[in-house]
């Protein structure tokens, strides 16, 4: 085995980088799932606000755990995440203020009350409960990774449980109300999903990176498909490939932060959806458009031999270019090459030795008949022929 080979298969086989693939593999996964739901609920910042509700439940755990014990720190922040969900649901719900501006308030209520719990902590060896604002995965341990596997695994066969009433909330409330589903209750049961992917996160990215690994994964499988199940597996997809694709490159760089490289990583995965997905790429829209704009100017060239060929009354007039290019308002020589290379025009003359001239094939006129039938644009103006 040479050098390079042997390096990779021991840094892939170290146990840390192990861990920290698999935790963001497991974040990624999760968050990507349940955040499909919240983005198309238009509730995309719901994690950020739970995110941030949940620093003063990991201060009452560490109370009350005396130290950092991942478990009561999970469920210290179940429990105000919980608290702050439930809050802007009421608010929400109680028409006197906008779902966001209730996560606003909810947002910076529980914040506020975390980063007092720090400052009071501070001194009982509160440096791993600091960790959580911006995620601290090298300290993840393989009974971290159980906790944060089995608090995920829960979270999803739960979604699964209530698919298909979750997917006509999600769609329609009204219509759901109008079935008998307790619509409430599945809109809390879904924003308690959200809060256990939040969870699952705390330990990688932090508070304060969390909502995007919630919205990244949704957004970049939005680009992909229309139907909610596939969205749904291409989010879980795309998070795990950005949890592991940053936890690598974290193990691999000195003094790397991996919570930001795996939101970095979900970033580069959206920027690829949003330029190269089939139905609403950038880059395919510019395509299809360069091509409408080429149909639409070679049935205007078209229009416009077949004008001058009736107003001569031949239909193989030699259309001079320059003519043509008064016509079209611009230079035609491209697309007419490109009509001459599909076989509807034909060059009669060779240049630089005399003007290029052109004229329609039986095929041109034939395509120039049907686009004139189906409303294509033409050039020439009624009455007036094109170039005078």
């Amino acid at each position: 085995m040479t050098a390079a080979p042997a390096a990779l298969a021991a840094f892939l086989s170290d146990h840390t980088v192990q861990t920290v693939a698999a935790g963001a593999a497991i974040l990624g996964a999760a968050s990507g799932a349940l955040g499909s739901l919240a983005l198309l609920r238009r509730q995309s910042l719901i994690g950020d606000t739970l995110a941030h509700a949940a620093l003063p439940g990991l201060c009452l755990g560490f109370l009350v755990a005396g130290g950092r014990h991942l478990p009561a720190l999970m469920a210290g922040a179940a429990l105000t995440g919980g608290l702050a969900a439930l809050a802007v649901l009421a608010v929400g719900r109680s028409g006197r203020l906008r779902t966001d501006a209730a996560q606003g308030i909810v947002l910076s209520t529980f914040f506020a009350a975390g980063v007092v719990g720090l400052t009071a902590l501070q001194g009982q060896g509160t440096a791993g409960l600091s960790g959580f604002l911006f995620g601290q995965a090298a300290a993840m341990l393989r009974a971290d990774l159980v906790v944060t596997g089995t608090l995920a695994a829960v979270a999803l066969g739960l979604l699964a449980l209530v698919w298909k009433e979750a997917k006509v909330v999600t769609f329609d409330p009204g219509f759901a109300a109008t079935l008998g589903l307790p619509v409430a209750a599945i809109e809390i049961a879904l924003t308690m999903l959200v809060a256990v992917a939040v969870l699952v996160g705390l330990p990688l990215v932090g508070v304060v990176l969390m909502t995007a690994m919630l919205v990244a994964p949704a957004a970049a499988a939005r680009q992909w498909t229309d139907r909610l199940g596939p969205m749904v597996l291409l989010a879980a997809a795309f998070g795990a490939a950005a949890g592991v694709a940053g936890a690598l490159v974290s193990a691999a760089g000195r003094g790397l932060a991996t919570g930001p490289l795996i939101v970095l990583a979900a970033t580069a995965i959206v920027a690829l959806s949003f330029l190269f997905a089939p139905a609403r790429g950038l880059a395919w829209g510019w395509v299809r458009r360069a091509r409408a704009r080429r149909r639409l100017d070679g049935a205007r060239l078209l229009g416009t031999l077949a004008a001058l060929a009736r107003r001569h009354g031949d239909p193989d007039f030699p259309a001079e270019e320059g003519m043509i290019d008064t016509a079209q308002g611009h230079a035609t020589g491209p697309g007419l090459r490109r009509l001459a290379a599909q076989g509807l025009v034909r060059q009669l003359t060779q240049p630089p030795d005399t003007a290029p001239r052109w004229a329609l094939t039986a095929a041109g006129h034939a395509r120039a008949a049907r686009d004139a039938s189906a409303g294509a644009p033409g050039d020439a103006a009624p009455g007036r022929s094109p170039g005078t």
